[in-house]
């Protein structure tokens, strides 16, 4: 007669298999001590990221405003291109010929200031200690809604059923959670305030764009003002000169 693992151990294997994978590229930021030395770790590791991610979404403004000035240059695979960012960046309809469309993706695809990216990423994680950034490379608390998808909150409140989401890499994590403030319908108001930071020649700072985030937390304005204090605590404003720097 054969014998078969049960559901339960084979979910369990699959389990601690995934659990393995994701912590063997998560940086162990407990190894440093709390305060200025784990500190230190901690922005170090993440500036040159959100730098890279910023970088690659600057580049592809710059290709979208030429598009968008040029668009008799777009090409077959150059519309292809604009559909795929269109359709991730949660802009329905966009079309070549409508103003309005290259002005709701060029809202969209926009940098984000390294200074709310420290602030939020070291309170959602506990700068890099917190079991979600530990087991699942989530730094900014992002949840997810299809069972399995991450990890289950300890206090998960009874009949809701979301998880944290779990990521390869902090990398994945650090995508995610730019995609999702440039494209969900939650974060309008911080998509507002930095356009109009822009029309005015005003600085992109991290300052300003807290005041966005009022639904990234239950904890609604004291959030923001933890993230403001975090900020000017932890002088993070002057990484944001790089993004106001650009020509």
């Amino acid at each position: 007669m054969k014998k078969y693992l049960s559901i339960a151990l084979v979910t369990l294997i699959i389990t601690l298999t995934l659990v393995y994978s994701i912590r063997k590229n998560t940086p162990d930021f407990e190894q440093y001590a709390a305060g200025t030395e784990r500190k230190t770790a901690f922005f170090n590791y993440f500036l040159p990221l959100i730098a890279a991610k910023n970088q690659q979404i600057i580049q592809i403004r710059e290709k979208l405003h030429y598009w968008r000035d040029n668009r008799s240059d777009i090409g077959w695979w150059d519309a292809r291109q604009l559909d795929d960012l269109a359709n991730q960046y949660r802009v329905k309809e966009f079309s070549i010929d409508d103003d309005p469309s290259w002005d709701k993706l060029l809202r969209k695809v926009d940098v984000l200031p390294p200074s709310l990216v420290l602030a939020q990423a070291a309170n959602e994680s506990a700068w890099g200690t917190s079991r979600f950034a530990t087991l699942g490379n989530n730094y900014f608390g992002q949840w997810c809604y299809k069972k399995g998808c991450g990890l289950v909150p300890n206090k998960r409140g009874t009949g809701k059923a979301h998880e944290v989401a779990a990521f390869e890499s902090p990398e994945e994590s650090l995508d995610s959670y730019m995609q999702n403030l440039n494209s969900h319908p939650a974060y309008k108001p911080l998509r507002k305030i930095r356009e109009q930071r822009h029309r005015n020649n005003q600085d992109i700072t991290g300052i300003a764009l807290a005041a966005g985030l009022t639904s990234y937390s239950e904890r609604g304005d004291k959030y923001i003002k933890e993230l403001r204090e975090m900020i000017h605590y932890n002088e993070l404003s002057e990484h944001d000169d790089y993004i106001n720097n650009q020509d």
